[in-house]
């Protein structure tokens, strides 16, 4: 890969056009993205913030609190972030087959990282185990998921899954089931029997990509 240039944002841009942004610096990168000059504003958000995991953290308010950035250059950095989580979960245009932890870190390992809530999510599956649709169910807070049964099953059937994997990221790193995790699980399990759509695993992955799956530990 070519060295990666530090230069003016209008260089960088050109160099984006040209094909070759994988020589342009992340603070190049950034002011492109934003639409300002790379100074030390760009520099400073990039301190405060390292990529690449910091960097997933970063909000509307840090962007905007800062001198020439407004709404509609933080929007779009963001965004591109989003866009970027999305792209690295979804490796081909083939439907992923879910049949490892391992599976479920992939797609949503990326589009996990740095969240400071806990997010739960389902992944509905086909009678092959192939994946029909990521769903979110709920935002928690900094250590707790809200999750209903009802909510989580009625997209299910919706989607006609025969099976689910379900998983929520725990912001502080430490993927250990807390004993919530564990009381929720149970409940799954028995409202998915009565329902008919089996509830596979229940994963939990850390911030650092460390993950831990309840079937695994044995309490499924």
């Amino acid at each position: 890969m070519a060295p990666r240039l530090v230069g003016r944002s209008i260089d960088a841009r050109t160099l984006v056009l040209e094909g070759r942004a994988d020589s342009v610096a992340d603070a190049a990168l950034v002011s492109v993205m934003l639409g300002c000059p790379e100074d030390d504003i760009v520099r400073g958000l990039l301190v405060e913030h390292p990529m690449p995991d910091a960097f997933w953290r970063v909000s509307a308010e840090d962007l905007t609190s800062r001198p020439g950035v407004g709404p509609a250059a933080a929007a779009r950095l963001l965004a591109s972030l989003e866009m970027s989580r999305r792209w690295a979960s979804w490796p081909s245009n083939k439907r992923p087959v879910i049949s490892t932890p391992e599976d479920v870190v992939r797609i949503c390992g990326p589009q996990f990282r740095g969240l400071d809530r806990e997010h739960f999510w389902a992944l509905a599956l086909n009678t092959k185990n192939q994946l029909l649709r990521t769903v979110e169910i709920s935002i928690g807070s900094l250590n707790a998921s809200i999750v209903h049964p009802r909510e989580l099953y009625k997209e299910a059937i919706r989607l006609s899954a025969a099976s689910i994997v379900v998983v929520h990221n725990h912001p502080s790193g430490d993927p250990t089931p807390s004993s919530a995790d564990l009381q929720l699980t149970r409940r799954l399990i028995k409202a998915g029997d009565v329902i008919g759509i089996e509830l596979l695993d229940h994963v939990i992955i850390g911030d650092g990509g460390e993950h831990a799956s309840i079937r695994d530990l044995g309490f499924m």
